[in-house]
Formats: structure tokens, sequence, C-alpha cells
């Protein structure tokens, strides 16, 4: 198997962890997901694919949108405290990217002041919604446009885990909305003690 991380993952999820009490709190795939190749448009307008253009050694990846009422930002404020935590070695290893499941409302000027506000390194995507589809798909992300709700907006479907991308354009952990910071933490330093 090409995976890079999945040798740690697999101790990791037998109990081995950054530090002594911790234990691994993402879930790991073996056989691990499949990254999608097809290109979205990031922020600047610019192409961007996330198996082509994620080339440090993890890339953490959230499929959500801007207005959503609950969820996005909770699971985005704990993934933004646990990042705070690590040292700015392990930081400048970890990329975060935010795609969007509402490109209607979630224009590129729109998705840049969401993601500054955790953190202007992060990056977010939009595109086509048959695109992101497709590409949250093989990740385990279903994506759809809801029913109308009564206040004029309309639901959005989208799922709520944080999946982490390897170096070797593979998927072999995810993490619950249900994970805090301080599990982000010691996770990304276990994975990326092991890289």
């Amino acid at each position: 198997m090409t995976t890079a991380l999945l040798p740690a993952l697999l101790l990791a999820g037998c109990g081995g962890s950054s530090s002594a009490d911790a234990e691994f709190a993402g879930t790991v795939l073996d056989p691990p997901f499949e990254v999608d190749g097809q290109p979205l448009t990031d922020t600047a307008g610019e192409s961007y694919s996330l198996a082509d253009d994620t080339d440090k050694p993890l890339t953490l990846v959230f499929f959500g949108y801007t207005h959503c009422p609950d969820v996005c930002g909770l699971v985005m404020s704990n993934l933004t405290t646990g990042l705070n935590q690590l040292d700015d070695a392990d930081r400048d290893r970890v990329d975060v990217v935010f795609v969007t499941t509402d490109p209607q409302r979630d224009t590129a000027p729109v998705l840049r002041e969401y993601v500054d506000q955790f953190d202007e390194r992060f990056e977010g995507l939009t595109g086509p919604l048959e695109t992101i589809a497709a590409v949250g798909k093989p990740l385990g992300v279903a994506v759809a446009k809801g029913d109308k709700l009564p206040s004029g907006g309309y639901d959005v479907t989208h799922g709520t885990q944080v999946i982490g991308i390897d170096g070797a354009d593979e998927a072999p952990v995810y993490w619950g909305q249900e994970t805090s910071a301080a599990q982000f933490r010691s996770d990304i330093e276990t994975l990326l003690s092991k890289s």
C-alpha cells in the first residue's frame, strides 16, 4: 500500500499516540478513501484539485457551507484551535481546505471571508454542485441541495467529518463532528511524527 500515513495510523489506532495517556481519536481507513482529482476553484479563481494541489504531509478537508447554523462553525473552530496548539514547524506541514456544499451562495469572496475568520492560511473551494458532489462521494461525503425552508433559504446536505489526505493523495483517516481541539492536536502530532 502506498499510503504514507497508514502505518502510523494503524499504530495509533492500536493505542499509540504522541502522548502517553491520549488515544487516537480519528477513524483509520484500510483501505483508504480515494481522492478524486477533478479540479474545483479556489478563492483566487484558480483551479485546485484535492489530489494534485495537496502536497503537504497532511491536508485536512471539510465539506460545509457558510450559512450552516451549527455543525460547520463548531467543527472549524475545534480544528482551528487544535492547529493553533501545534508548534510552528508542525503547523507549517498541515493545510486546511473548506469545500462549500452551497456554491450558489458561497461565492469566492464569501468563502474567503468565512475561512479567514478561522485562519488566513485556510483555503476555500467552490465549483458546480455536481462536481463538488463527485469529489465528495469517494471521500464518504454526500452533498445535495435540500428543501426550501420557510425562512426563504434552503437546507444543504453535507458531511460532518474532517478528512485527512496524506502526501500520497489518499485519505486514510477522518474525524467526526464530536472531535475536540485537544484530540485534533494530539492526532495531528501523532501523524506528523510518523510521516
